[in-house]
């Protein structure tokens, strides 16, 4: 039976480039980076390249770049941190309803310590209304955070516009550029940006390694308490193996972005073309052109979402029904419905998310195994194609 991996948006594998970036540090430079002696000094030197290389990247400072262990805990460090750091100039925070759960679920904290939070609705594409956050920020608002990509839909945001509405009214902005990096071109600068959370396993680096910018000058409470590491900010012993590989993950993400997105480009339109072609009732979700080429979410009418996926898992291929860190919770996806995705197909929506690494062959034994999977659960399936029950 043929395997094919088509979930890189929850994690992609680690490619042989980083793999061989981080055994050194594993068993030849595998002293404690804080460490004041000579192997301390060599893995402290691995490091910082990391942060140079990583800084570059998103045309940040070095001493700006902070090591987490990925996209999570960076968004509960910039939501949470931020927050506490300048309450005393309001208690009032911007965020929308597509959000990742880790910003979600930090504005709920916050919102048990009295903090209010408003969760902006989107449009049927997915993108957050400029219009509204200017209608929502108040005299007390103090942050903003809004996905650059949606790790759903693949929707990208208008960031640069949103950030610079937060700062003409004296507001932290926040973006999770978890999905965005590798796809698109992130200036921190350019897009005037406080705080963006990284990771590393979503660009063919290890898991529990991510980032996040802080840009000089912005309050935000330190994460850990305990030792020097992080500029005493995120304490705890450096994952030198894994900050290696994050680091080789951004070199090579950055120096092939415009060729790995034309290839993922070419097999997505080449994917999608043929489901509409092969496969009625069925529905594309998020925006048509302002989207990252990896990532499809479809509809499929009259089809039960997780019966599908399970069968398409039989025949060796794996997808997913939206966020790697929700699985397993029986719920409607909060993304799209919060697009306002019509149930019938709402119910029956898949991501597919695809690699630098995808065939043609890979794409068109899914397509096959789709038409087939789809047809045999539409067989059995007590919904008509008019959504009424027979």
């Amino acid at each position: 039976m043929k395997r094919v991996y088509l979930d890189n948006a929850a994690t992609t594998f680690c490619s042989n480039e980083v793999l061989n970036e981080m055994l050194p540090a594993f068993n030849t430079v595998y002293g404690n980076a804080n460490s004041l002696h000579s192997f301390g000094r060599d893995a402290a030197a691995i490091v910082d390249h990391a942060r140079d290389n990583i800084a570059k990247a998103i045309s940040a400072k070095s001493n700006e770049v902070y090591f987490t262990s990925g996209g999570s805990e960076s968004n509960n460090w910039a939501i949470k941190g931020v927050a506490r750091a300048n309450a005393y100039k309001g208690k009032h925070i911007i965020t929308s309803k597509i959000e990742h759960d880790s910003v979600l679920e930090s504005c709920k904290t916050l919102e048990n310590e009295g903090f209010e939070v408003t969760y902006l609705n989107v449009d049927e594409h997915g993108l957050v209304s400029l219009a509204d956050i200017l209608h929502y920020i108040r005299k007390d608002t103090i942050l903003i955070s809004i996905m650059a990509v949606n790790n759903e839909v693949g929707t990208i945001q208008n960031i640069k516009a949103i950030a610079k509405t937060a700062h003409e009214h004296g507001i932290i902005f926040h973006t999770d550029a978890v999905q965005a990096l590798g796809a698109v071109k992130l200036d921190v600068n350019d897009m005037e940006i406080d705080l963006m959370s990284l990771s590393a396993h979503k660009i063919y680096g290890p898991k529990g390694c991510g980032a996040l910018y802080i840009k000089n000058g912005i309050k935000c409470a330190d994460l850990l308490d305990g030792g020097a590491q992080e500029r005493k900010r995120r304490a705890g012993t450096s994952n030198v193996p894994a900050i290696a590989g994050f680091s080789k993950a951004v070199e090579i993400a950055t120096r092939d972005i415009i060729v790995n997105q034309q290839k993922i480009k070419t097999i997505r339109d080449y994917f999608v073309k043929h489901i509409l072609e092969k496969i009625p009732y069925v529905r594309v979700n998020g925006h048509q052109y302002q989207k990252v080429q990896g990532i499809v979410n479809i509809g499929f009418e009259m089809v039960d979402a997780e019966a599908l996926l399970t069968m398409l898992d039989l025949e060796g291929i794996a997808v997913s029904t939206g966020s790697a860190c929700t699985s397993g919770v029986a719920e409607k996806s909060h993304v799209l419905s919060a697009m306002k995705v019509p149930d019938e197909y709402l119910k029956g929506s898949i991501r597919f998310s695809f690699s630098k690494n995808i065939s043609k062959e890979d794409i068109d034994y899914t397509i096959e195994k789709l038409v087939e999977i789809v047809a045999k659960l539409r067989s059995i399936s007590p919904i008509t194609k008019t959504g009424r029950a027979k």
